[in-house]
């Protein structure tokens, strides 16, 4: 990659170099195990310490009202959006509720059907027969069954 520094070292340090001293060319014999040197191996970076402890740093009242704005606007969009599926959630539960309640009054037939079956067997005739004659009812003799009165009956029926 080419860099000033290199293109202007092409045109003036070949001059100044030859200004100087010619070059002799000497061949040297080269050591073929000798590592070839790095680029810039003769580059030295010093690394400064650099105490920030004391410097303080400058609010920027336009950064905080651009924070508080987007805090704003991020809010307003979330209830938007919020307000923009609140119907869809609340027809979803309607749904689930109506579903619930269905298999209720399902499961509701189903136990009244039941208990009334049961009221059918113990009401039956022949079931009432049966305690009559476990519990020794009998029917009265007709001395001894005793009948009201038909004058009370008005009495009673006008107060």
């Amino acid at each position: 990659m080419a860099t000033l520094a290199t293109i202007f070292d092409r045109f003036t340090a070949a001059k100044i170099a030859e200004q100087i001293a010619p070059r002799a060319r000497v061949l040297e014999a080269e050591d073929p195990f000798e590592v070839p040197s790095f680029p810039n191996e003769d580059v030295y970076f010093y690394v400064k310490r650099i105490d920030n402890s004391r410097v303080l740093r400058e609010t920027d009242p336009a950064a905080r009202k651009a924070c508080w704005r987007m805090i704003g606007y991020a809010f307003v969009v979330a209830m938007l959006v919020i307000g923009l599926l609140l119907p869809t959630l609340y027809e979803l539960m309607a749904g689930y509720r109506t579903e619930a309640l269905r298999q209720e009054r399902e499961r509701l037939q189903l136990d009244r059907a039941a208990l009334e079956l049961a009221e059918t067997r113990l009401v039956s005739p022949a079931r009432l027969e049966e305690l009559a004659r476990m519990q020794r009812f009998v029917d009265p003799a007709p001395e001894n069954v005793v009948y009201l009165e038909g004058k009370s009956d008005q009495i009673l029926a006008k107060k």
